[in-house]
């Protein structure tokens, strides 16, 4: 009876996205926010504008890293869930559990609030400032309502949104890195200097300099790059995914490193390294560079632009991470009410909500940079499990029809493995606290497994055939 309850759930998808639709999804999942706020930390970890860039390609390098290894394994299972597919097959339905619990209230609700939370500061910065801090919390719990009431639309209303953000954001992030350079007192020797004495404001003293600041902002970096593996979470509605999966997220993540290396080159050409470090949290480095470009009318124009592209971020995270839950309840994983869609829009309108409560929780309860080291510590873990993954299923499933293959194998996947070991260390030095944070709310999803699956035996089939060759699990 569980079986057929849950099957009843099972939606029918068709194969649709080719290779440019499948690539805006990607970039605009990736570019909202890091790139406009994250070069400030960063700057004070690191002191130096070229180790800056030279965090975001190093950052940049991981996550093709990872795309290589995750075109493999997507066009090898293009199925819906992504790394919960792999990790499943390769490791057991425990840890894809705690993958998709993860993806809900960090990765997902986490996320949320932290792109919420930067919308309301450029929100600020159009006010010249004028918003308390009490006023940029309610600026970020009212966009994250709005943005779920859009998510719960129809997907045909929200695919027209997706493909005009898109374009957006690629003319912004590229206009912003060429329009810096026309910056009258911009300078190239603003590379020779550095962030002594610059104010830093929220940037622990133990996150500053040597190998413990390239580290953490490294972790920076990956915040901007986040998103980089979600078309895997749509991989059942690819066309033609052997050949679609890896060209889309190959090419999104070149095309991404490039933007990012060219914003903040840019960034530096118009501001000192001391400048931008001395900025407060609550502003953007990109809002302070339009302000010596363009004044503060030319400016304002431009951060509404802004405001576009990060809502655009945030309205594709939404809409894309309700799938996880969504997917998990199907399967009997989470509660059945989770599972319903909505006759009239046709999307996951529960999951959707739960998504935009927890996100607005989180938005109470730190700040943005705090959020975001919570969120990628506990990426960092399971993409690496995802890309873990690569090495099991070439032992377990040799038969199983690969598409493409990793170039480099197995050096690549296990380059990503040793970078993001290294980096999940250097934070557990510098931000203990917030790792720590991290492991706990991946931990409170071990008695809602224990719960769930207890109750779902009888959708057992449906692991033995979606996960097959896992390992046993609890």
């Amino acid at each position: 009876m569980a079986t057929v309850e849950a099957r009843s759930y099972e939606p029918s998808l068709t194969r649709t996205l080719t290779l440019l639709p499948a690539m805006a999804l990607i970039v605009t999942n990736v570019v909202g926010t890091g790139i406009f706020t994250k070069t400030r930390a960063m700057t004070c970890n690191v002191g130096s504008p070229w180790l800056v860039l030279l965090a975001f390609a190093a950052a940049g390098l991981l996550t093709l890293a990872g795309a290589l290894t995750f075109a493999e394994l997507g066009a090898m299972l293009p199925r819906s869930g992504g790394h919960y597919t792999y990790i499943g097959t390769a490791f057991g339905r425990f840890w894809a559990f705690l993958f998709g619990w993860m993806e809900t209230l960090l990765d997902g609700a986490a996320s949320v609030a932290a792109i919420a939370m930067v919308f309301a500061i450029f929100l600020n910065d159009l006010t010249g400032g004028a918003l308390s801090s009490g006023e940029v919390l309610l600026a970020t719990l009212a966009t994250i309502g709005a943005t779920t009431l859009l998510a719960s639309a129809s997907m045909h209303a929200n695919g027209r949104v997706v493909a005009v953000m898109t374009a957006l954001k690629l003319l912004l992030i590229a206009g912003i890195g060429v329009a810096a350079f026309w910056v009258a007192d911009g300078s190239f020797a603003h590379f020779a200097g550095n962030a002594a004495g610059a104010a830093c404001a929220d940037v622990s003293l133990s996150a500053r300099h040597g190998i413990a600041g390239f580290g953490a902002a490294m972790i920076g970096a990956l915040w901007a790059y986040n998103g980089w593996a979600d078309l895997s979470f749509v991989a059942e509605e690819v066309r033609r995914p052997g050949v679609t999966l890896p060209r889309a997220i190959i090419g999104s993540s070149l095309l991404v490193i490039a933007l990012y290396l060219l914003v903040n080159l840019g960034y530096f050409f118009a501001l000192d390294p001391k400048t931008i470090a001395g900025l407060p949290e609550t502003a953007s480095v990109a809002g302070a560079v339009l302000s010596r470009l363009f004044g503060a009318g030319g400016a304002s124009l431009l951060i509404v632009a802004m405001m576009i592209s990060t809502a655009g971020a945030l309205h594709s995270t939404s809409l894309s991470i309700a799938r996880i839950p969504f997917g998990m309840a199907r399967d009997g994983l989470l509660p059945a009410w989770l599972a319903a869609v909505s006759p009239r829009s046709r999307v996951p309108v529960h999951a959707t909500l739960l998504v935009g409560l927890c996100a607005g929780l989180f938005a109470l309860s730190g700040t943005f940079d705090a959020l975001t080291d919570m969120i990628v510590f506990a990426l960092l873990f399971f993409n690496g499990l995802g890309v873990a993954s690569v090495y099991v299923l070439r032992r377990s499933l040799p038969r199983l029809d690969r598409p493409y293959r990793v170039p480099g194998y197995p050096f690549v996947p296990a380059a990503f493995l040793i970078v993001s070991a290294a980096l999940m260390l250097n934070t557990l030095i510098t931000a203990p606290a917030r790792a720590l944070m991290g492991v706990a709310l991946v931990a409170t999803g071990v008695p809602v497994y224990l719960f769930f699956s207890r109750r779902s035996r009888a959708v057992a089939a449906w692991d033995d055939d979606r996960f097959s060759g896992g390992i046993e699990d609890l």
